[in-house]
């Protein structure tokens, strides 16, 4: 292994500002391409599905449970795939299911995320137990995975809803499944986004003050449909950082 030169700290602090110029033009990349997505065109979707879930046969539209965005990854396990029945697809066990960050937190910014498979609900619950996982997982029962581009790789999709109306908005797989997991990157591939002011959004979108809207995952007592959270409420939390500075450095902790 041929490993970098050892440098001084003046040097590698050097050598560091240079590589920071690189990141921050891909973080602007990674915002102006979310950016694209949430102003990308809607598809309605007007064909039924049927899922199994601890509730009992739920639709498409009932995944959602009552909030305004959806987004479902499509997980294998099922008969045929490596590691049944004990396990589920080690790709989709890695890089999905325990890379998922807490769903309270897409909850509080109005969406849903869930995993599908075709594997009975009983053998889904069970595989969860054993993992430690507690996100949503539901069983497809007809032809979702075919028609959403998921039936022989896996891939996630992004729904949003007007009343009873569910529409398509984004759809990502292959190596773009990878960078998935955290709240920030499914929110990203979302209609609506993070719905914080700094974000370029199309007029009208929600948005509130970068921060004002986080809690502790076991904190959050109300996740009412987005427009509960107003530009009132965020203010009244008090902003300790502008919103530019929010955006460019992530940093509330000083």
């Amino acid at each position: 292994m041929k490993t970098p030169p050892i440098v001084s700290a003046s040097a590698w602090e050097d050598a560091r500002q240079e590589l920071l110029v690189q990141e921050k033009e891909l973080t602007r990349a990674r915002d102006a391409m979310a950016a694209a997505r949430r102003r990308m065109p809607w598809f309605e979707v007007e064909k039924e599905y049927s899922f199994d879930t601890p509730h009992g046969r739920r639709s498409l539209l009932d995944l959602f449970e009552g909030r305004r965005q959806l987004i479902v990854y499509r997980a294998f396990f099922e008969p045929g795939v490596h590691g049944w029945p004990d396990h589920a697809c080690p790709g989709c066990s890695f890089v999905t299911a325990d890379q998922v960050g807490h769903v309270a937190h897409l909850n509080a910014r109005n969406t849903t995320l869930t995993l599908a498979s075709r594997a009975p609900l009983a053998d889904i619950e069970r595989l969860k137990a054993r993992m430690g996982w507690r996100m949503p997982w539901v069983t497809i029962l007809d032809d979702f995975d075919a028609d959403f581009g998921v039936d022989e790789w896996h891939g996630t999709n992004a729904f949003i809803r007007e009343g009873d109306r569910v529409f398509r908005t984004y759809f990502i797989n292959e190596r773009g499944d990878e960078a998935l997991g955290s709240t920030f990157s499914y929110l990203d591939m979302t209609a609506l986004g993070r719905q914080e002011h700094w974000e370029d959004s199309p007029e009208g979108y929600p948005q509130t003050s970068a921060y004002s809207w986080w809690k502790w995952h076991d904190s959050y007592t109300d996740t009412r449909p987005v427009e509960w959270w107003s530009t009132e409420a965020a203010e009244d939390e008090g902003e300790k950082v502008s919103v530019q500075a929010a955006a460019e450095h992530g940093d509330c902790c000083h």
